[in-house]
This record gives C-alpha cells, sequence and structure tokens, in this order.
C-alpha cells in the first residue's frame, strides 16, 4: 500500500472540499506524544467512537426536545440554573459530564448487570433503554423523580442486594427498588415501585428510550393482551405484577408519553421509524392508601445454575467491624461490588468499563485475595493464560506495557496468600511472560534519557499522551521479581535468570532517575524521563504502592508524594487535570497507601475524604466533578476504586512489609474512643488467615490476634496510631500498647 498515492488524494479531496488536510493534522497530534509502536488501543478508540456516535444522536435529539422527562442526568445538566449546567455551543457531541453515577444490581456469577441511577432509573440491558416509576395526582400533579427536589437512595446489603430510591414532591411519595434474583434458575431483573398519595393518583411506570448516558432506541412496544406484560422491539418482556387500568404509548413526533397521561384514548401498542417510543401503564392509588406493583425483566434464557443462597456463601469474607457505619457500609458495598463485577473475568464497571483490563484485574485481583474472596480471583486468574500471545504478551489490548508485570505480580500474590504453589499450566506461561519482559524493553546503551526503560506506549490512560512511562517500568520489575520467587522451586536457573534481569532493570531506572533529579531540581519521580512533574507523576507512584519495590521512606517517593500533595489535590482529594478532569478516589487512596507505609499521619484525612466523595449508595465513579460531586469521566460505578477502599481497610488492620507483617496501623484513633472493640479478619497474608482486634482501655490500647499461621513471619510489628509500637513474637496472642 505504500506505492499508492492514496495520501495525496486524500489530501487533495479535503482541500476540494474545504477540509483541513487530515494526513497533516493527524501528524501534528501525533507530535506532541513520543514515537510508539502503538498510537492509541484499538479498543479505546472503538469504545471513543461509540461514546461520541451517541453523543451525537443526543445532541440531534435531546436540546430539541427539553419538555420530555429525561434521565436525571440531562434534566440537571441541560437547566442553566444548575451547577451541573454545561453550555452546548458549539459542542457536537452532548454526553454526560456532570453526573456519570449509577449502581450496578446483579446476582453472583450472573453476567448480566443493570445500573440504577441516581433518581432511581432502572436500565435493566446493557447499554439498552430504561423503565422509570411516576406518581400521577388527578389533580394534576406529577412526581417525576428526575425532576423531584427531594429525594434519597442507598444500597440494601442484607439480604441479597438492591438499591432503594424514594422521591417526595406535594404530597406525594414513591419509592422504588431494584434487584436480580433467580427464577427457576433464571436471573430476572425486578422493580418494585410503591407509591402513597394524599389524592386519588395514578402509579405510572414508563418506558423509557434512554438510559445514564442518553438516547437508547426502541422501536415498537405491545401490549399483551391481559394488560400484564410489554413485549419490547420483538424481544424483551417487561411483566407487570398488577394489570394496567390505562395504558398509552406516542413517539417522537407525538412527543413524550408524559404529555398524553391525561388522555381518555387507550393505546395498547406504538412503533416509531425514529426509534423513541414511549409508553406508560397506569395503576390506580386511592388517597391515603399505598400501592405496590412490581415488574419482572428476564436477562438471560439459559438456567444459571446457581445456589438459592448465593449471597450468604458470598459473605464468608473478612468483615469489618467499628464505630462508624458508613465505613462498615463503604466496605460492604465494595465487596458486594467485587463479587457482582466477578462472573468470570473481572470488569473495571457494569456500563462504560464492562470490558477487561489486565491493569484493572491486578487491583481488582488483588483485593479479592486480601478480603478472601479466593475462589473468584482463582476463577478471574486460570483465564488470564489464554491471553497470551505466541512471544509471551499478555495482551487485553495492544501497547499495555505494564500488563505483564501485572500479570506475573498479582499471580505471585496468589500465592503468596493462599499458600499454594501455580498449577501446572502455568509454568510455561509464566517463563514466557517474564522473558518477554526484557526482551521489550530499550538497550541500555541508548543515548537518550530513556534507555533501558519500556518502549513508549499509552499505558494508563490518565497519565498523557504516548510516552515512556516509569508505570509500566516499575510494573516490569515487579514482574521479573514476582516470576522470579515463583519458580524458585520448579525452576532454580529460570528464577535467577529472572532476578538479575531485575536487578537490570532496576538499575537502569535507577540511572534515567538520577538524570531526572538533576534536571528537575528535585529527587520526585515525574511520570516519565521526558517530563516535568505534573499530575502524571501519579503512576510513579507504582513503586511504592503496591509493588513495595521502593522502601516505605524512599527520598524519591516520599517527594513526590509532596509535589502532588502541594500542586494536584482540589478540596483534600487527588485531581487529575490530564483527560479524567476530575477527582479520583482509587488514586487518592494510592496516594494514602503510601503515606501509611511510611507513618505519616495524613493518610487518614485522604481516606476521609474518599469517604465523602461516596455515593449515598457507596460507589465511587472514576472520576469526580469537583462541583457537582456527580461523576465526570469514565464507569458511575467504578470498581477499581472499590477495590482499593477493600485493600485499603485491610491494610490498616494488617499488611505485608518485608518479611513481616504490621498490625493495626491505620486504625484510626476515633474508633478507639468508644472503648468497643475495633475488628478485622479472617483476612488472608503470606503466613496465614488473621484477625485483628483493637480496644482501647484506661491503661492503654490492646491488640489482639487470631492467626492460623502456615508459617510464621519473620517479623511481627503491632503499630497502633499515637501509641508506641511493639514487636512481637507470633506465639503471642495480644499485646497492650502505650500512648507514644
Amino acid at each position: 500500500m505504500k506505492w499508492l498515492p492514496w495520501r495525496y488524494l486524500v489530501k487533495q479531496a479535503a482541500r476540494k472540499h474545504g477540509f483541513l488536510d487530515p494526513i497533516a493534522l493527524l501528524g501534528r497530534v501525533h507530535s506532541f506524544a513520543q514515537p510508539s509502536e502503538v498510537g492509541e488501543p484499538i479498543e479505546l478508540l472503538r469504545a471513543g467512537v461509540v461514546f461520541h456516535a451517541r453523543g451525537l444522536i443526543n445532541s440531534r435529539v435531546i436540546q430539541h426536545n427539553l419538555d420530555w422527562v429525561w434521565p436525571f442526568w440531562i434534566e440537571r445538566q441541560f437547566n442553566p440554573l444548575d451547577p451541573a449546567f454545561i453550555p452546548r455551543a458549539f459542542s457536537i457531541t452532548h454526553i454526560n459530564l456532570s453526573h456519570r453515577n449509577w449502581t450496578a444490581v446483579g446476582h453472583p456469577d450472573v453476567d448480566e448487570l443493570p445500573i440504577v441511577d441516581p433518581r432511581g432509573l432502572l436500565t435493566p440491558f446493557f447499554d439498552g433503554w430504561s423503565l422509570d416509576g411516576w406518581l400521577l395526582a388527578d389533580d394534576g400533579r406529577c412526581l417525576l423523580p428526575s425532576r423531584a427536589e427531594w429525594a434519597k437512595q442507598r444500597q440494601q446489603l442484607e439480604s441479597g442486594q438492591s438499591v432503594i430510591t424514594e422521591c417526595r414532591h406535594e404530597g406525594l411519595y414513591l419509592k422504588t427498588e431494584a434487584w436480580v434474583e433467580l427464577d427457576q434458575g433464571k436471573p430476572v431483573c425486578k422493580f418494585r415501585l410503591n407509591a402513597k398519595a394524599d389524592a386519588d393518583a395514578s402509579l405510572v411506570l414508563s418506558l423509557r428510550p434512554s438510559n445514564p448516558e442518553g438516547v437508547a432506541f426502541i422501536n415498537q412496544v405491545k401490549l399483551s393482551d391481559d394488560r400484564q406484560s410489554w413485549l419490547v422491539d420483538d424481544s424483551r418482556a417487561v411483566s407487570f405484577s398488577e394489570t394496567a387500568k390505562r395504558h398509552h404509548v406516542s413517539d417522537y413526533r407525538q412527543g413524550d408519553v408524559h404529555i398524553h397521561l391525561t388522555e381518555r384514548e387507550d393505546q395498547t401498542e406504538g412503533h416509531c421509524d425514529v426509534g423513541m417510543v414511549t409508553a406508560a401503564a397506569l395503576f390506580p392509588v386511592s388517597a391515603g392508601e399505598e400501592r405496590e406493583m412490581t415488574a419482572t425483566i428476564p436477562l438471560e434464557d439459559t438456567v444459571a445454575r446457581l445456589p438459592a443462597d448465593a449471597w450468604e456463601t458470598e459473605r464468608k469474607h473478612a468483615r469489618l467491624e467499628c464505630p462508624e457505619p458508613r465505613y462498615t457500609e463503604l466496605y460492604e458495598a465494595a465487596v458486594a461490588s467485587l463479587v457482582l463485577h466477578s462472573p468470570d473475568d473481572v470488569y473495571p464497571g457494569p456500563f462504560t468499563y464492562k470490558r477487561f483490563w489486565f491493569r484493572d484485574a491486578a487491583f481488582i485481583i488483588d483485593s479479592l485475595l486480601s478480603v478472601g474472596l479466593t475462589q473468584r480471583a482463582e476463577r478471574a486468574l486460570s483465564r488470564f493464560p489464554a491471553r497470551q500471545t505466541l512471544g509471551g504478551y499478555f495482551r487485553s489490548q495492544e501497547g499495555e506495557w505494564d500488563a505483564n508485570g501485572e500479570v506475573l505480580w498479582v499471580l505471585q500474590r496468589y500465592c503468596q496468600l493462599t499458600g499454594r504453589s501455580p498449577d501446572a499450566e502455568w509454568w510455561s506461561p509464566i517463563v514466557k511472560g517474564a522473558r518477554w519482559i526484557p526482551r521489550k524493553r530499550l538497550s541500555d546503551d541508548l543515548d537518550e534519557p530513556h534507555a533501558g526503560l519500556l518502549p513508549a506506549g499509552f499505558s494508563a490512560e490518565h497519565l498523557g499522551p504516548n510516552d515512556y512511562y516509569y508505570w509500566d517500568d516499575f510494573w516490569g520489575v515487579a514482574g521479573l521479581k514476582a516470576a522470579a520467587e515463583l519458580l524458585k522451586e520448579e525452576d532454580p536457573k529460570a528464577s535467577a535468570e529472572f532476578a538479575e534481569e531485575a536487578e537490570k532493570f532496576q538499575a537502569a531506572i535507577d540511572r534515567t532517575l538520577a538524570h531526572c533529579e538533576q534536571r528537575l531540581k528535585r529527587p520526585a519521580i515525574p511520570a516519565s524521563p521526558h517530563r516535568r512533574m505534573d499530575a502524571g507523576a501519579i503512576g510513579s507512584l507504582a513503586t511504592g504502592y503496591p509493588t513495595r519495590l521502593s522502601e516505605p521512606r524512599d527520598p524519591r517517593l516520599l517527594d513526590t508524594v509532596e509535589f502532588l500533595l502541594e500542586r494536584c489535590f482540589v478540596k483534600g482529594a487527588f485531581y487529575q487535570d490530564m483527560i479524567h478532569s476530575g477527582l479520583n478516589a482509587y488514586l487518592t487512596l494510592h496516594v494514602a497507601q503510601v503515606l501509611l507505609r511510611a507513618d505519616d499521619p495524613r493518610y487518614l484525612e485522604l481516606v476521609d475524604t474518599v469517604a465523602e466523595l461516596a455515593t449515598s449508595t457507596g460507589q465511587w465513579p472514576e472520576a469526580i466533578h469537583p462541583a457537582t460531586g456527580g461523576g465526570c469521566m469514565g464507569d458511575g460505578h467504578h470498581v477499581w476504586a472499590a477495590a482499593e477502599w477493600a485493600l485499603m481497610i485491610r491494610n490498616w488492620f494488617v499488611r505485608e512489609e518485608g518479611d513481616g507483617l504490621i498490625l493495626a496501623s491505620g486504625v484510626p484513633q476515633r474508633w478507639l474512643d468508644s472503648r468497643q472493640p475495633v475488628r478485622f479478619g479472617p483476612a488472608p497474608t503470606p503466613y496465614g488467615a488473621v484477625t485483628v482486634t483493637v480496644q482501647k482501655s484506661d491503661t492503654g490500647v490492646t491488640v489482639s490476634w487470631e492467626a492460623d499461621w502456615r508459617t510464621a513471619p519473620a517479623t511481627l510489628e503491632v503499630h497502633v496510631p499515637g501509641y508506641e509500637p511493639q514487636s512481637v513474637e507470633t506465639e503471642q496472642a495480644s499485646v497492650l500498647l502505650k500512648e507514644a
């Protein structure tokens, strides 16, 4: 193809029609990044095209039909009096940038993950249409949750898992609850509506051609002859627990069904060529009396063959007991998120990010292991070798140069925390995966600042354009060290080879960092050897957390943290001004983990801030709008963030350092002031499962532990903030600490 004059033809065609030369423009764009063999993973390009294609449709539909009842984010983002308002002006696409919040509901090991928005709008199928509940009084008052001033939402985890939303407006009350259960072995989504009004009214179940990303087409709907179900687009069924007394349907030309609710004429089916069918089933509500109805949506045709008590089985994980209910709620919500998003592969989200990345998977699997959900972690890991190329590259997306290191590292974590050796089918992938790393890195003899590092790549998307990222390099070293440990007994020769390669790689990194220190006049670690200090340096913290390649008080690591705290924090949280342009819960927790290792008490301020940023259902979007507190980027239910919360709580009570364990080093003083026991466990460790209990008394703080040791740690230190730390023997079961 190189000899064909396609560049000339494209250039001439563009000029003829008055467009910029796309070839020259693309070259300009690429010039801002380091030369790389992979410009951007095709998966991200594909996702971006789909994302903005919907945004283009949104721009053609929403702003011309603001009298429709739209999802919560649209009602806010298109309201000029709301802080979430975004002027549209020359924006080609209209996308959700201020309230990217939703919560997944599901059942363990069921792949379908319906989502619920902050006002109860239920989207049962991935990227599909939605169901909404309204309440219409006979005197004309109407409670529309997306427009209601008063609303509250919570996640219920006591029996199964569900999301409950309540709204009130002028004497009208509506509560909805969404969950997934098994019906004769098949997963179904349930949507229960409870209504009460001070006058006769109608409870409305509305079919909506939209979801938390915007328009979602519906071409036709039909009410069944018994008036107890819908058939949507001849493929999806929605059944009602009650018979609809009235029923209305509308299309795009006739406007939203909301404006037809009081019409006498009843319609039983509707079609719309542009895909904007809306429908409403109405059920009578007597004044002062509560009315309930439930919609049922089958999710899959196949029998799931899952145990009826699946949620009870999953709750046999490490538990947190503390006097601060919000922290317990957030921890349990995080664990539930981990369970729902690990049916086979692990996903970093139910909607925007419902696809596999090795990067997210490493953190999620580490979290699963650390709270005792070992079987789920093992199942997810077993799917890794099939994604390895013949050359040894663990590929989920091209250009993910951190992937091999992350796979080997998390596999070692699995072996450490379970006390098991890798299965036989893992030996070859480990060797091939480890050998890929030194083959991939550049020559040490290059006369360039990046000599000896991995090539320029896209890396973690929040670090910036293609570059020679230290994030990738630190993971490479961690992967080689992990492979050396994994093969120590099985293949001592390969183990020694990878240990030597890890030392060479680390030496190359240290040489480049010495040049960076001279250039920057400080020891902090930039995102790459070519970058100034900026928010991308957050990726360089990987050397301290989670890989622990650096000592806890490494000057380079701590200076990086100081830069980030001084220059890149907004309202107490890390603000990523590149791409994410929002507050990041999981990256804030990375900083907190580094501070925790360094015994710096500021870790607690950061964790408290992250707790405040959580939604009322205990979730975090990937990035959070600094003004509205709503999501502004990524998935509205971000599972990497949930994983980091669970890991943070676990490390407060028990964490590894070197060849030993440190107990209770993060437990807040305020938890102890109640004089009630504070407890976490049983938490898997490389030495066996441990349950740690901390309780304050007049004489000090007693820390006790129940341990099922497989092997004794070399050191065991007990360190409660504000008290004198003590080194203890593993044979002990408790120790009394005095105030420092």
